[in-house]
Protein backbone atom coordinates (compact mmCIF):
# COMPACT_ATOMS: atom_id res chain seq x y z
CA UNK A 1 0.00 0.00 0.00
CA UNK A 2 1.50 3.37 -0.95
CA UNK A 3 2.04 6.10 1.63
CA UNK A 4 3.80 9.44 1.64
CA UNK A 5 4.90 11.69 4.47
CA UNK A 6 2.21 14.32 4.85
CA UNK A 7 1.98 17.52 6.86
CA UNK A 8 1.00 15.68 10.05
CA UNK A 9 1.95 12.05 9.45
CA UNK A 10 1.86 9.18 6.98
CA UNK A 11 -0.82 9.58 4.32
CA UNK A 12 -2.27 6.64 2.42
CA UNK A 13 -3.15 7.16 -1.22
CA UNK A 14 -4.44 5.19 -4.19
CA UNK A 15 -4.24 5.25 -7.94
CA UNK A 16 -6.93 3.71 -10.12
CA UNK A 17 -5.09 2.99 -13.42
CA UNK A 18 -6.97 2.05 -16.56
CA UNK A 19 -7.08 -1.64 -17.37
CA UNK A 20 -4.69 -3.23 -19.83
CA UNK A 21 -2.82 -0.99 -22.21
CA UNK A 22 -5.47 1.75 -22.35
CA UNK A 23 -4.12 5.27 -22.15
CA UNK A 24 -6.05 7.89 -20.18
CA UNK A 25 -7.02 11.15 -21.82
CA UNK A 26 -7.32 13.00 -18.50
CA UNK A 27 -6.79 12.49 -14.79
CA UNK A 28 -8.67 13.46 -11.63
CA UNK A 29 -7.01 14.17 -8.29
CA UNK A 30 -9.82 13.38 -5.84
CA UNK A 31 -10.22 14.60 -2.25
CA UNK A 32 -12.92 12.95 -0.14
CA UNK A 33 -15.16 14.36 2.58
CA UNK A 34 -15.27 14.08 6.37
CA UNK A 35 -15.73 10.54 7.66
CA UNK A 36 -14.85 8.94 4.33
CA UNK A 37 -11.79 7.33 2.74
CA UNK A 38 -10.63 6.30 -0.71
CA UNK A 39 -12.17 2.85 -0.34
CA UNK A 40 -15.58 4.48 -0.72
CA UNK A 41 -14.76 5.66 -4.24
CA UNK A 42 -13.94 2.53 -6.23
CA UNK A 43 -17.27 2.77 -8.04
CA UNK A 44 -16.74 6.41 -8.97
CA UNK A 45 -13.21 5.68 -10.20
CA UNK A 46 -14.55 2.80 -12.30
CA UNK A 47 -17.12 5.09 -13.89
CA UNK A 48 -14.46 7.65 -14.73
CA UNK A 49 -12.34 4.86 -16.19
CA UNK A 50 -15.26 4.05 -18.50
CA UNK A 51 -14.60 7.50 -19.98
CA UNK A 52 -10.81 6.92 -20.12
CA UNK A 53 -10.15 9.08 -17.07
CA UNK A 54 -7.65 7.93 -14.46
CA UNK A 55 -8.05 8.86 -10.79
CA UNK A 56 -5.80 9.41 -7.79
CA UNK A 57 -7.05 9.89 -4.24
CA UNK A 58 -5.78 10.04 -0.68
CA UNK A 59 -7.15 9.26 2.75
CA UNK A 60 -7.33 12.64 4.47
CA UNK A 61 -5.43 12.85 7.76
CA UNK A 62 -7.28 10.91 10.45
CA UNK A 63 -9.25 8.94 7.87
CA UNK A 64 -8.90 5.49 6.36
CA UNK A 65 -5.34 4.20 6.59
CA UNK A 66 -3.75 7.62 7.11
CA UNK A 67 -2.29 8.70 10.42
CA UNK A 68 -4.06 11.33 12.47
CA UNK A 69 -6.90 11.83 14.92
CA UNK A 70 -10.22 10.39 13.72
CA UNK A 71 -12.80 13.12 13.27
CA UNK A 72 -10.18 15.87 13.48
CA UNK A 73 -8.42 16.16 10.11
CA UNK A 74 -6.68 19.39 11.09
CA UNK A 75 -6.00 22.65 9.29
CA UNK A 76 -7.06 23.22 5.71
CA UNK A 77 -3.54 24.43 4.97
CA UNK A 78 -2.08 21.09 6.09
CA UNK A 79 -4.66 19.12 4.11
CA UNK A 80 -3.85 21.24 1.06
CA UNK A 81 -0.16 20.39 1.53
CA UNK A 82 -1.11 16.71 1.43
CA UNK A 83 -3.22 17.29 -1.68
CA UNK A 84 -0.26 18.99 -3.34
CA UNK A 85 1.90 15.95 -2.57
CA UNK A 86 -0.74 13.67 -4.10
CA UNK A 87 -0.77 15.88 -7.18
CA UNK A 88 2.99 15.50 -7.49
CA UNK A 89 2.51 11.73 -7.49
CA UNK A 90 -0.08 11.98 -10.25
CA UNK A 91 2.22 14.15 -12.36
CA UNK A 92 5.08 11.70 -11.84
CA UNK A 93 2.89 8.72 -12.76
CA UNK A 94 1.51 10.33 -15.92
CA UNK A 95 3.76 13.15 -17.17
CA UNK A 96 1.87 15.50 -19.43
CA UNK A 97 -1.58 14.12 -18.60
CA UNK A 98 -4.10 16.97 -18.17
CA UNK A 99 -5.40 16.98 -14.60
CA UNK A 100 -8.54 18.18 -12.84
CA UNK A 101 -8.83 18.51 -9.07
CA UNK A 102 -12.10 17.37 -7.49
CA UNK A 103 -13.20 17.56 -3.88
CA UNK A 104 -16.31 16.46 -2.02
CA UNK A 105 -17.48 18.46 1.02
CA UNK A 106 -14.35 18.83 3.18
CA UNK A 107 -12.40 17.85 0.08
CA UNK A 108 -13.97 20.75 -1.82
CA UNK A 109 -12.70 23.15 0.83
CA UNK A 110 -9.25 21.58 0.57
CA UNK A 111 -9.33 21.87 -3.23
CA UNK A 112 -10.19 25.57 -3.05
CA UNK A 113 -7.43 26.15 -0.50
CA UNK A 114 -4.98 24.39 -2.81
CA UNK A 115 -6.09 26.39 -5.84
CA UNK A 116 -5.63 29.68 -4.00
CA UNK A 117 -1.91 28.91 -4.08
CA UNK A 118 -1.94 28.56 -7.85
CA UNK A 119 -3.92 26.57 -10.35
CA UNK A 120 -1.01 24.68 -11.99
CA UNK A 121 -0.98 21.87 -12.99
CA UNK A 122 -4.77 21.71 -13.06
CA UNK A 123 -6.90 22.56 -16.08
CA UNK A 124 -10.20 22.74 -14.16
CA UNK A 125 -11.88 21.89 -10.86
CA UNK A 126 -14.99 20.05 -9.68
CA UNK A 127 -16.60 20.85 -6.33
CA UNK A 128 -19.14 18.36 -4.97
CA UNK A 129 -21.38 19.18 -2.01
CA UNK A 130 -19.55 22.48 -1.55
CA UNK A 131 -19.60 23.29 2.18
CA UNK A 132 -20.37 26.59 3.85
CA UNK A 133 -16.68 27.05 4.64
CA UNK A 134 -15.90 27.61 0.97
CA UNK A 135 -18.31 30.54 0.95
CA UNK A 136 -17.72 31.92 4.43
CA UNK A 137 -14.32 30.85 5.80
CA UNK A 138 -11.63 33.50 5.59
CA UNK A 139 -9.16 31.01 4.09
CA UNK A 140 -11.38 30.13 1.16
CA UNK A 141 -13.90 32.95 0.71
CA UNK A 142 -11.66 34.88 -1.72
CA UNK A 143 -12.00 32.17 -4.37
CA UNK A 144 -13.40 34.89 -6.58
CA UNK A 145 -11.82 34.22 -9.96
CA UNK A 146 -10.22 30.78 -10.38
CA UNK A 147 -9.20 31.56 -13.97
CA UNK A 148 -10.39 28.26 -15.42
CA UNK A 149 -13.59 26.18 -15.67
CA UNK A 150 -15.18 25.03 -12.42
CA UNK A 151 -18.13 22.66 -12.10
CA UNK A 152 -20.07 22.60 -8.83
CA UNK A 153 -22.44 19.65 -8.43
CA UNK A 154 -24.95 19.89 -5.62
CA UNK A 155 -28.06 18.10 -4.37
CA UNK A 156 -31.12 20.28 -4.01
CA UNK A 157 -32.04 18.39 -0.81
CA UNK A 158 -28.58 18.78 0.75
CA UNK A 159 -29.12 19.44 4.46
CA UNK A 160 -25.47 19.59 5.48
CA UNK A 161 -24.65 22.28 2.92
CA UNK A 162 -27.98 23.83 1.89
CA UNK A 163 -27.97 24.88 -1.72
CA UNK A 164 -29.55 28.26 -0.94
CA UNK A 165 -26.19 29.33 0.47
CA UNK A 166 -24.25 28.03 -2.51
CA UNK A 167 -26.30 29.59 -5.32
CA UNK A 168 -25.37 33.26 -4.76
CA UNK A 169 -21.71 32.38 -4.24
CA UNK A 170 -21.61 30.27 -7.40
CA UNK A 171 -23.25 33.05 -9.40
CA UNK A 172 -20.41 35.38 -8.44
CA UNK A 173 -17.53 33.12 -9.48
CA UNK A 174 -16.51 33.62 -13.15
CA UNK A 175 -16.34 30.40 -15.11
CA UNK A 176 -18.24 28.37 -12.50
CA UNK A 177 -21.20 26.24 -13.55
CA UNK A 178 -23.56 25.10 -10.78
CA UNK A 179 -25.39 21.90 -11.65
CA UNK A 180 -28.27 21.00 -9.33
CA UNK A 181 -29.76 17.53 -8.82
CA UNK A 182 -33.33 17.03 -7.67
CA UNK A 183 -34.15 14.41 -5.02
CA UNK A 184 -30.49 14.25 -4.01
CA UNK A 185 -28.75 15.18 -0.79
CA UNK A 186 -25.18 15.88 0.27
CA UNK A 187 -23.31 12.73 -0.71
CA UNK A 188 -24.04 12.83 -4.45
CA UNK A 189 -21.59 10.12 -5.46
CA UNK A 190 -23.32 7.64 -3.13
CA UNK A 191 -26.94 8.51 -3.86
CA UNK A 192 -29.29 6.90 -6.36
CA UNK A 193 -28.29 9.51 -8.91
CA UNK A 194 -24.58 8.71 -8.54
CA UNK A 195 -24.14 7.43 -12.09
CA UNK A 196 -25.67 10.54 -13.64
CA UNK A 197 -23.42 12.73 -11.51
CA UNK A 198 -20.34 10.68 -12.39
CA UNK A 199 -21.10 10.89 -16.09
CA UNK A 200 -21.66 14.65 -15.82
CA UNK A 201 -18.32 15.01 -14.06
CA UNK A 202 -16.59 12.88 -16.69
CA UNK A 203 -18.07 14.92 -19.54
CA UNK A 204 -16.92 18.13 -17.87
CA UNK A 205 -13.41 16.76 -17.31
CA UNK A 206 -13.07 15.68 -20.93
CA UNK A 207 -14.42 18.97 -22.25
CA UNK A 208 -12.15 21.02 -19.97
CA UNK A 209 -8.99 19.06 -20.76
CA UNK A 210 -9.37 17.55 -24.21
CA UNK A 211 -12.11 19.63 -25.82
Amino acid sequence: MPFFTGATGQIHYRRWPLAGDRRPRAGVVFLHGMGQHTGHYHRFAARLAHHDIEMWGLDQAGHGLSEGTPGAPGLLADLADDAARLTESAVADRPGLPLVVMGHSLGAAVAVTLLRRGRAPFRAAVLCGTPKSVVQHRETSDFADPGFPVLAVHGIDDRLAPIDGVRPWAAGVPGLELREYADAGHDLLHEKIHRVVADDVAAFVVDATVG
